[in-house]
């Protein structure tokens, strides 16, 4: 089956209260739960502030860490969660449950599969 990622930015969480923010946090592990119930969790995770954020560049070719996000980055990946299910209808049920359950908005990306493991086992 495919896998897809459901994903919101940072910028678009509103201002909540501490309260809010905790029942939020009860509404999503209680829909992890179903989701792992239903067979389609793979891997999922908040993400820390930005102030957390490095990168790798090439420059030369040679690797070269970077310290921070890049200053003009608006968006920050905020949190995330992957899913196997069978088809983009299905991805669009659970991200359409998380955006419910924590009161924002969510992406939906259609994770690529490698060629070589999208053919049939011989």
């Amino acid at each position: 089956m495919p896998e897809y990622l459901i994903a919101f930015n940072a910028e678009w969480v509103p201002e909540l209260t501490a309260d809010q923010l905790l029942e939020a946090a009860h509404t999503t592990s209680a829909l992890t739960i179903e989701m792992m119930d239903a067979g389609v969790w793979v891997f999922g995770a908040g993400l820390q502030d930005n102030s957390l954020v490095d990168g790798v560049d090439l420059v030369d070719g040679k690797p070269v860490l970077l310290d921070g996000p890049y200053a003009e980055t608006k968006e920050q990946l905020g949190g995330f969660c992957v899913v196997d299910v069978p088809d983009d209808e299905a991805a669009r049920h659970w991200a359409t449950k998380m955006a419910v359950a924590c009161g924002w908005p969510q992406q939906i990306h259609r994770i690529m599969t490698p060629p070589h493991l999208s053919e049939e086992p011989r």
